[in-house]
């Protein structure tokens, strides 16, 4: 697996992040969807980075800086014909590294709180994150867990 920072502009990263909104829409109600489009990801305090094996496109993920100690993953994405290969593990390990690596204190996260994010969220706990209160500007939200971890 080669992981790189991508300028979001191919159409394998567009498909995979259209997979992506469209699995929020279907379980999370529209309000609690905090999940970032193209656009959004091109702002500048957002690096992202896309999974690749070969040629083929098998994941993505994001970290956006909310100041200099503190960064919250974002997009974090899986292609559905490459789950369970540990490519979620893999890039999550790239992003703590880099966010180490920035010299950020802490790294947060929010998710959906449904049946369906359960595997995301064990592999955060695996890799150390614990659940919070809301951070940044988000609120309580019944469908919304936030997760953080010290670094």
């Amino acid at each position: 697996m080669k992981i790189k920072v991508d300028d979001l502009s191919g159409p394998e990263v567009a498909a995979l992040l259209s997979e992506h909104l469209q699995s929020m829409a279907l379980h999370s109600p529209p309000e609690s969807i905090h999940a970032l489009d193209l656009e959004a990801l091109r702002r500048p305090e957002i690096t992202f980075w896309s999974v690749w094996e070969g040629e083929e496109l098998v994941g993505c993920g994001a970290l956006k800086e909310l100041d200099s100690q503190h960064g919250e993953i974002k997009s974090m994405r899986t292609s559905s014909t490459h789950l369970r290969k540990g490519v979620a593990n893999r890039l999550l390990l790239h992003i703590i590294e880099e966010a180490k690596r920035r010299g950020y204190k802490r790294l947060s996260l929010e998710t959906g709180s449904m049946a369906a994010f359960e595997p995301a969220r064990r592999l955060y706990t695996t890799l150390g994150f614990r659940y919070c209160a809301p951070f940044s500007d988000y609120t309580e939200d019944p469908n919304s867990m936030f997760m953080t971890k010290e670094l």
